[in-house]
């Protein structure tokens, strides 16, 4: 009988780079490389993010510069579930991302080495110990310098990556999402959840409120407290309706500005794209972005001191179509072009 475990395994060593640690960058870049889609077809071999090489995160340091990782957690939703279910459905539609981003001209594995981590071993019905097992995998990455590109998983996963990032000086903080997540507690009180982490982050003392920007916010809301205890500590928040006014290339300018030169953190609900474009998800909200204008937004961040991201909320069974994983894909390419830029910068 075959042992296709052990099959598969072999598969796995044969994409994982070997354990001897590179010497020079330019060896790291030769070998974190993603699979060519002219030597072995997209739709063929394990799926990674973005057909990179698997590598032990116990391995990164001075191996990579750009981590990409999945957090399969839905624990805190408090509406539709799925969202645990993304980072497999964003590695899958992401085999069929190329090597060079049409529109900027960058191609993030000539600028950094980039490897899939893997996922955070999480507790699916636990999220303290959830939010201690995510924090933990991540502090080790920001002492070694790495930056991680995360797909999750629903938005409470963005607290504890904050907490590990943001724990040596606060962070500024580019959020495009329909919801400020900047509730004080839900459903029976509890304060650990996908509409919290924002506010558990200022709390913490991890991200300074005055360099928060909060992009596209629309909907009903439960209450007021939400959006005006942002405003109080000094969030700045442009509504969908502002967005639409005054156009995306200002939006992006006052982003910039609002971030600043310090360390700043992007992340990127999925429902901040109209349902239309992204159905797959926990909270959707009509009249929001479409995927070309959530595009050219992130275009117009380049050059920021980006030392994180993430895209959130994608919640494959609610979309068999999977276009919502696709846009998923498609966003955390042109972060992670972001981030290699960044890198290469520094480097």
């Amino acid at each position: 009988m075959v042992d296709r475990c052990a099959d598969e395994r072999a598969k796995t060593r044969a994409r994982t780079p070997a354990k001897t640690p590179a010497k020079t960058r330019a060896e790291r870049l030769a070998r974190f490389q993603p699979a060519s889609g002219m030597v072995t077809p997209r739709f063929s071999g394990l799926a990674s993010f973005m057909r990179l090489p698997v590598l032990d995160p116990a391995e990164a340091a001075d191996q990579v510069e750009i981590g990409l990782i999945g957090i399969p957690f839905d624990g805190a939703t408090t509406g539709r579930p799925g969202a645990r279910l993304g980072p497999r459905a964003v590695r899958e539609a992401s085999t069929g991302t190329r090597a060079l981003n049409h529109a900027t001209g960058v191609a993030p594995y000539v600028l950094a080495p980039c490897a899939d981590l893997g996922d955070v071993p999480v507790n699916p019905v636990d999220t303290a110990e959830t939010a201690r097992r995510i924090e933990a995998f991540y502090r080790p990455l920001a002492e070694a310098g790495i930056v991680p590109l995360t797909v999750g998983g629903d938005h409470f996963i963005t607290g504890p990556v904050l907490r590990a990032l943001g724990a040596a000086r606060p962070l500024g903080l580019i959020h495009i999402d329909a919801h400020s997540d900047t509730d004080d507690a839900q459903y029976g009180g509890s304060r650990l959840t996908h509409g919290t982490p924002f506010r558990r982050a200022v709390e913490a003392g991890v991200l300074d409120p005055r360099r928060c920007i909060q992009i596209g916010l629309r909907g009903s809301m439960d209450a007021a407290d939400e959006r005006d205890w942002a405003l109080a500590q000094g969030m700045r928040i442009l509504t969908m309706e502002e967005v639409c006014a005054r156009g995306l290339p200002e939006v992006a300018a006052e982003a910039r500005a609002v971030a600043g030169e310090g360390p700043t953190y992007l992340s990127f609900d999925i429902d901040a794209l109209d349902p239309a474009f992204a159905p797959g998800t926990g909270t959707p909200e009509i009249g929001g972005f479409t995927t070309r204008e959530a595009l050219h937004l992130l275009r117009g961040l380049r050059g920021l001191d980006l030392v994180g991201a993430d895209v959130v909320e994608v919640a494959p069974s609610l979309d068999p179509a999977g276009i919502t994983a696709l846009a998923g894909a498609g966003i955390a390419f042109e972060i992670l072009c972001l981030l290699a830029e960044r890198a290469a910068a520094r480097a």
